[in-house]
């Protein structure tokens, strides 16, 4: 059930990107990004869960911010930043949680003016996207499938986070003739 919850939440978002031009069709593979996953998450969800009830769409969309930050990072200095025990603390202790979409926008991806405000805009709508699916699932609260339902959304944006972050910086794949 969950596994197909995911899988749903994946199609949506891949629709909804490409829609945008943030993605292509064929998502950029990224292995070293995909492994900081499970630490992040780890790290991640005491203060995602303390957030989730009053603040849902910064709960989840804080997720998308910080895959984008995994690939910028990736990208500009991998062999520093993959040796940090906890990407999360370090991120988040910048400016604190509730400042840190905007130290990710403005320090990690220096974004300025229009791009700061479209990008907050398109992670707003992926967090409310991904929140109204996980809604309608009609999982009870504070349940085990509550709490796999809530991963597997944060999973989602951490990896389309950093899809859009690789798209941004010129990786695309494409297929070799």
């Amino acid at each position: 059930m969950i596994d197909k919850f995911e899988e749903q939440l994946h199609k949506d978002l891949h629709q909804f990107l490409q829609s945008m031009k943030e993605i292509d069709a064929r998502l950029p593979e990224c292995p070293d990004v995909e492994e900081k996953w499970e630490q992040i998450a780890k790290a991640y969800i005491p203060d995602g869960i303390r957030e989730f009830n009053d603040f849902p769409s910064a709960s989840l969309g804080w997720m998308m911010y910080i895959g984008m930050a995994v690939a910028k990072f990736w990208d500009a200095e991998w062999e520093i930043y993959s040796k940090i025990d906890d990407l999360y603390a370090y991120m988040r202790d910048k400016r604190g949680y509730d400042s840190m979409d905007e130290y990710i926008r403005e320090d990690v991806l220096l974004l300025r003016g229009i791009d700061y405000t479209v990008l907050e805009k398109l992670v707003g709508e992926c967090a409310s996207r991904v929140y109204n699916a996980l809604r309608h699932q009609n999982i009870e609260p504070g349940t085990k499938e509550a709490f796999n339902a809530y991963v597997s959304c944060l999973h989602q944006l951490y990896l389309f986070g950093a899809a859009m972050q690789l798209n941004r910086m010129g990786y695309h794949m494409t297929k070799m003739n």
